[in-house]
C-alpha cells in the first residue's frame, strides 16, 4: 500500500533553542559592554536555523559569523582550535578556505553545540568584537540553553582582548 503522508525531518537543534542561543548571546555582549554583535546558528547540516544582527554591527559581520561557525562544523573543533592548530599551515588553511567556498573563518567565534552525550548539533558563530569577546558569548549563550559548548570555556583573557 502506497504511503502518501507526509514525512517530517528529526530535528537535532530546534529553532526554539537556536533563537535562544541568538538572544542569550546577544544580552551577553550587551551586559558586558560590548560592541554591536552578529550571531549566526547553523544546525549540524550547515543550515542557517537563527541570525541576528545588532545595529550598528558591519556589513561584513554575517558573512564572518557564519564562517566561524561553519569552520567549527566543517572540521568538528572550535574556531579557536582551528586557528591554534593551523596557525603554521597556512596552504591548509588556504585549501580550507577554497574547498569551503570562503566559509571559513579560523578565528575564535566559532563554538559547537553539543548535546549532553557530546553528539554535534550545530553551531554558533558570532563576530562583531574582539574574537575571544565573540567566543564568551557564543559559549555562555549555548550554556544558558542547557547544551554543552566546545570549547567549555573561553579564553582566560577574554575580557581584555582588544580589536
Amino acid at each position: 500500500m502506497p504511503d502518501h503522508c507526509v514525512k517530517h525531518l528529526a530535528v537535532l537543534l530546534p529553532l526554539a533553542d537556536a533563537a535562544a542561543i541568538v538572544d542569550h548571546a546577544l544580552r551577553i555582549g550587551q551586559k558586558n559592554g560590548m560592541l554591536p554583535l552578529t550571531v549566526a546558528v547553523l544546525d549540524s547540516g550547515g543550515n542557517l536555523l537563527a541570525f541576528q544582527r545588532e545595529d550598528g554591527s558591519g556589513i561584513l559581520r554575517a558573512d564572518i559569523a557564519a564562517g566561524k561557525a561553519w569552520g567549527a562544523l566543517g572540521m568538528g573543533i572550535s574556531s579557536r582550535t582551528i586557528r591554534d592548530r593551523l596557525g603554521d599551515r597556512p596552504a591548509f588553511q588556504a585549501a580550507l578556505a577554497a574547498a569551503s567556498q570562503g566559509r571559513f573563518v579560523p578565528v575564535p567565534g566559532g563554538v559547537l553545540i553539543c548535546r549532553n552525550d557530546n553528539a554535534v548539533i550545530g553551531a554558533v558563530g558570532i563576530s562583531g568584537d574582539a574574537s575571544d569577546k565573540d567566543e564568551y558569548c557564543a559559549i555562555e549563550a549555548i550554556k544558558a540553553v542547557g547544551l554543552t559548548a566546545r570549547p567549555e570555556a573561553p579564553a582566560d583573557n577574554w575580557r581584555n582582548a582588544g580589536l
